[in-house]
């Protein structure tokens, strides 16, 4: 006998706020969760990088070793090692458990925006305002990129990596994606500089933001268009876009304090969000949970469904 499917649950969205973090290291340029969600990465404008616990908010690791402000950080899938990006025009392959410098690379022209593993974290590309992504092999000792990308024609200013793809945004208005495996690239035309890409968790879109103040869905494989996104302010800023752990909602920063959730499949704007006054600079969302990490000038939030969260972490971490 067959019982009627139970009735799916609305999506619940990360609207209360767990706890803040005043991360004391300048400006936090990005935030970001690592692989599994358990431990949160910021980028400070005073040359370092922090590892943070983030059900109790504590500080874990600082990792000092750029030369000028830290714009971007990812995690390995292992948790084994970092790599980050920085104002200095270096990309720092990290240990995470020393904390030492792995490998320090040079060879872009400017400052680096933006960089990410591959998923078996054997290779580590960045994207710079010189135009250019570079890839790195991280086992060998070569100190020279094993692929450079220059199709660009202005800074690249956001990237992605998923299994054999790239997505990168660039400031002259196009999304290029990279099949690596079949050796070719698809380019859309946006026409307003993009802030950031990534791919849908289903990895059949792709999502881009730009300083028309818009956030746009378009279908991987036609470029078509599915759906547009505004009411927020990113004018002038380098802002953070993503969607939710099931691909529900579409959510961006905004320069006027408010992190903005969208209805992917309507458009309609669900929730508005306030972090503050000041501009919102980076978000996170958790990979599996409706978790959310924001953060604006020198502090972390983290935001949950439920405020209650925070009492039932810290009941598990005891």
């Amino acid at each position: 006998m067959a019982f009627p499917q139970p009735r799916p649950q609305a999506p619940q969205l990360p609207q209360h706020l767990l706890r803040t973090v005043d991360c004391q290291q300048g400006a936090v340029r990005a935030v970001r969760f690592n692989a599994d969600g358990n431990y949160l990465l910021t980028c400070g404008s005073d040359k370092s990088l922090k590892l943070w616990s983030v059900s109790r908010g504590t500080l874990l690791k600082t990792y000092t070793g750029h030369g000028y402000e830290v714009l971007d950080v990812d995690c390995s899938y292992d948790n084994s090692q970092l790599c980050s990006c920085s104002s200095d025009k270096t990309v720092i392959l990290w240990d995470v458990a020393s904390g030492q410098v792995t490998r320090k690379l040079r060879g872009h022209a400017g400052k680096v925006n933006c960089v990410q593993f591959n998923e078996e974290a054997t290779v580590m590309l960045s994207g710079s305002i010189d135009g250019t992504v570079r890839c790195w092999d991280t086992r060998s000792r070569r100190m020279e990129p094993i692929q450079i990308l220059d199709e660009a024609r202005d800074g690249v200013s956001s990237l992605k990596v998923s299994e054999h793809e790239l997505l990168t945004g660039s400031v002259d208005g196009r999304v290029r994606r990279y099949d690596l495996r079949m050796g070719q690239l698809h380019v859309d035309f946006i026409g307003s500089p993009i802030t950031c890409v990534c791919f849908s968790r289903d990895g059949q879109c792709t999502l881009s933001s730009s300083l028309d103040s818009t956030v746009r869905l378009l279908d991987k494989s036609s470029g078509e268009m599915l759906g547009e996104y505004s009411g927020h302010v990113n004018k002038g800023y380098k802002l953070d876009c993503c969607l939710s752990d099931k691909d529900t909602h579409v959510l961006s920063c905004s320069e006027d304090g408010h992190v903005y959730f969208w209805d992917l499949v309507e458009g309609s704007l669900t929730l508005k969000l306030p972090v503050g006054k000041a501009v919102v600079q980076s978000l996170s969302f958790h990979p599996t949970e409706p978790r959310l990490l924001t953060s604006m000038e020198g502090r972390v939030q983290v935001w949950g469904v439920e405020p209650e969260d925070a009492a039932v972490e810290d009941a598990k971490a005891e």
